[in-house]
């Protein structure tokens, strides 16, 4: 059954992220980022695996610009690596390194798809973590210094950008719990991370607005908080996970326990800068999370429960279509004329299907459709991104999971589109 049609300008595209596809980690004067590191710790990933070569994509790039053209998507978002352009995080920058993304927008813009590049996609430069990472202020003055410097070369040609990725999961996985790089495990204390990286996000807003952009946006990921109980935990979750990045940024202000517990992390003048206005909001959306009381035993004034009675993905994530609609109407509700344009910057699955993935595609169908409903309900959305064009490197869970419309195959790094890519193509086309 053919997709519903979307508005005309309705934008199309694919998410990628530089560590996960990019490999040659020590060429052309690239410096080390806290994933090379974590992942060359004994114990931290599947396997052992690590990004060392991942998809060679720095190398194949062209091969993978011909499938996007194939595909017939619009727009290409993928991430810079922050320790290709400058090594140690600070100075002069690497000219090799921003050659490469120089390249890529041009073979991108060559085949008529827009360069949608994000300057944070979690590989922090280990010379900055050394510093303190995100828990230092200073790496946002870092962070805006880095995207002034990115502009200059590419904003001729990219109009468009994301500052930061899903900084909600970087502050919990690589601060907070341990699980993703750098790989400390500070719980409640990694609050000031969330701060740091807000700051960050505005000044590089005013950094990328100086240098001509036209269009600034922030990509969250964000979740429908259902409660299991009449508790309020379920209430304190949504503030964690939705409300810590999204009101700071729309509204100019922090829940209220939350802007105490971070006390005088935040300066005057702070929350000015983090709500420097933004074009556009990205959304990353995967599933609804149901919340309910926490143990007596837990850390966190939450507990995350597991939703019954619905399919899950490879990686054991509930698959609810409906809850793209709800959240999506949920946030028109709660910010109303404060909310801007949305893109759905990610949305996808990872199966253990080999190249045909039936789960896959009727993924993408249900979602697309909960999405079109969210239009048709009212809600301004611009743009829908799969996550992803390619398997890659997935974090912690090394190359174990595959959300990739190509398949790619790690020994011989040969690509191969899926079915779920040419029924992609195939519905576009329509």
């Amino acid at each position: 059954m053919s997709l519903p049609r979307f508005p005309d300008g309705f934008l199309f595209g694919c998410s990628t992220a530089s560590y996960q596809i990019e490999g040659a980690v020590t060429e052309d004067g690239r410096g080390p980022s806290i994933w090379d590191t974590f992942a060359h710790t004994p114990g931290k990933t599947i396997d052992g695996d690590t990004g060392d070569v991942a998809c060679d994509h720095y190398h194949r790039y062209g091969e993978d610009v011909a499938l996007l053209a194939e595909l017939g998507v619009g727009a290409y978002r993928f991430s810079i690596a922050w320790p290709r352009v400058q090594p140690t995080g600070v100075g002069e920058p690497n000219k090799a390194g921003l050659d490469f993304y120089d390249r890529l927008v041009d073979a991108l813009l060559e085949k008529g798809i827009t360069p949608l590049p994000t300057l944070f996609h979690w590989d922090l430069p280990q010379a900055l973590e050394d510093q303190g990472g995100w828990l230092s202020r200073d790496t946002s003055s870092r962070f805006a210094d880095y995207s002034a410097l990115v502009a200059a070369r590419l904003g001729d040609r990219v109009r468009r950008w994301i500052t930061l990725n899903e900084p909600i999961v970087h502050m919990a996985q690589g601060y907070a719990y341990g699980t993703h790089a750098p790989g400390r495990t500070l719980m409640l204390e990694a609050l000031p991370v969330a701060h740091h990286q807000l700051l960050g996000h505005g000044l590089a807003v005013r950094a990328l607005r100086a240098a001509g952009a036209t269009e600034v946006m922030l990509t969250n990921n964000c979740t429908p908080v259902r409660a299991a109980d009449d508790s309020p935990a379920a209430s304190v979750y949504d503030a964690f996970h939705n409300r810590l990045f999204n009101d700071p940024v729309l509204l100019g202000s922090y829940p209220d326990f939350l802007a105490a517990a971070l006390g005088d992390v935040v300066h005057e003048g702070d929350l000015e800068i983090i709500r420097t206005p933004i074009d556009a909001l990205g959304i990353n959306y995967y599933n609804p999370t149901l919340v309910g009381a926490p143990t007596a035993e837990s850390p966190l004034p939450f507990e995350l429960l597991p939703i019954e009675g619905v399919p899950t993905t490879a990686f054991g994530w509930p698959v609810v279509p409906s809850g793209l609609t709800e959240l999506l109407t949920g946030l028109r509700d709660t910010y109303g004329d404060a909310l801007p344009p949305i893109y759905i910057t990610e949305n996808g699955c990872s199966t253990t299907e080999g190249t045909d993935d039936p789960f896959r595609r009727d993924y993408l169908d249900t979602h697309l459709r909960a999405l079109h409903d969210a239009i048709t309900a009212g809600v301004d959305v611009r743009g829908y991104f799969v996550w992803s064009l390619l398997d890659n490197f997935e974090w912690a869970e090394g190359y174990s999971q595959r959300f990739g419309l190509v398949h790619v195959d790690f020994n011989t790094l040969s690509r191969t589109p899926r079915s779920s890519f040419y029924w992609l193509r195939d519905a576009l086309a329509e």
